[in-house]
């Protein structure tokens, strides 16, 4: 993309981001994503997220860096560890992090991925 600041006011085509079925534990998550920048590398990337009312699991292989806009999101890891985030939170989900998201109310994020490995956003 170049050396140009990358604006996130610009708009910028959204795609489906919803979870897979199989990952699906309650309701049925619609999610979007605008990726406003991705680095030459294809490892680091950053932009918005949206999501509707869900649970389901995720496995992370990158780290993310996370801002919330507005919405509530409650994260589990396996170990029954809970934490929930309201808008102005900001938060990171280290690389192999494992447990379930879930979007309590509709939700949108800020997001700043860097995957150090092959892995994408879960």
């Amino acid at each position: 993309m170049g050396t140009s600041i990358v604006d996130f006011r610009n708009p910028v085509a959204a795609e489906d981001s919803s979870p897979a079925a199989g990952r699906v534990l309650a309701g049925r998550p619609r999610a979007q994503v605008q990726n406003h920048y991705a680095d030459g590398s294809g490892r680091f990337f950053a932009g918005r997220w949206s999501s509707t009312r869900g649970r389901w699991r995720v496995s992370y292989t990158e780290h993310e860096f996370c801002h919330l806009l507005e919405g509530r999101v409650l994260l589990t890891d396996d170990a029954g560890g809970r934490w929930e985030f309201g808008p102005g939170d900001a938060w990171v989900i280290p690389a192999g992090f494992s447990g379930t998201w879930e979007t309590v109310e509709p939700a949108s994020k800020l997001y700043a991925i860097f995957d150090s490995g092959a892995g994408t956003a879960t």
